[in-house]
């Protein structure tokens, strides 16, 4: 699990630097998006992995790694959103923004710490195109839940559809550093 603990800090290190600077640059002009269009935006990512994956072009240039930093950050920002709501304000402060995003990732590290405890590391044994799937499939559950205007039954919310979208990113990042 050492091994795991390093190799998640490696990423979300990463994908915090792009998200700290791109606030700088934009500030937190994704405040004006609902969750749904973040779900999109995700789902689009998903989308092109998957599209990569099985057809082995990339035309655009931006390689799979990219987009699943970008599933990462577009899902904590969409926890965010779910936390802050539509009341508070649309610009923030980069310190503040910073600091919501890193409280969600070591939330969600923390949920991935305990799974991964319970799972053995399954994930480790996995494909890429496995997680890749996993997150499109979490994204089709995350849409339903928000096309019933969040309501559940019995399932999870949407906030830890978005916490095992970003960890099944962070392992597929993983995996991919170590050659899959």
């Amino acid at each position: 699990m050492t091994d795991t603990n390093s190799q998640y800090d490696t990423v979300t290190t990463k994908c915090e630097d792009i998200f700290f600077k791109k606030t700088k640059d934009y500030g937190t002009a994704w405040r004006i998006l609902r969750t749904s269009s973040l779900t999109d935006q995700i789902f689009i990512k998903a989308k092109r992995i998957r599209t990569i994956q099985e057809t082995g072009q990339n035309k655009v240039g931006e390689g799979i790694e990219d987009e699943f930093i970008g599933i990462i950050n577009y899902c904590a920002m969409a926890l965010i959103q779910l936390e802050l709501g539509a009341d508070a304000p649309l610009e923030l402060d980069p310190d503040e923004g910073l600091a919501l995003y890193r409280r969600k990732i070591a939330d969600t590290k923390g949920l991935m710490q305990k799974k991964n405890h319970d799972y053995g590391e399954a994930w480790r044994d996995m494909r890429v195109s496995s997680l890749t799937d996993l997150i499109l499939m979490k994204l089709l559950r995350v849409k339903q839940i928000e096309d019933n205007e969040g309501n559940t039954l019995i399932s999870e919310g949407i906030d830890a559809n978005y916490q095992d979208m970003i960890n099944y990113a962070i392992f597929a990042m993983i995996l991919l550093s170590e050659g899959e």
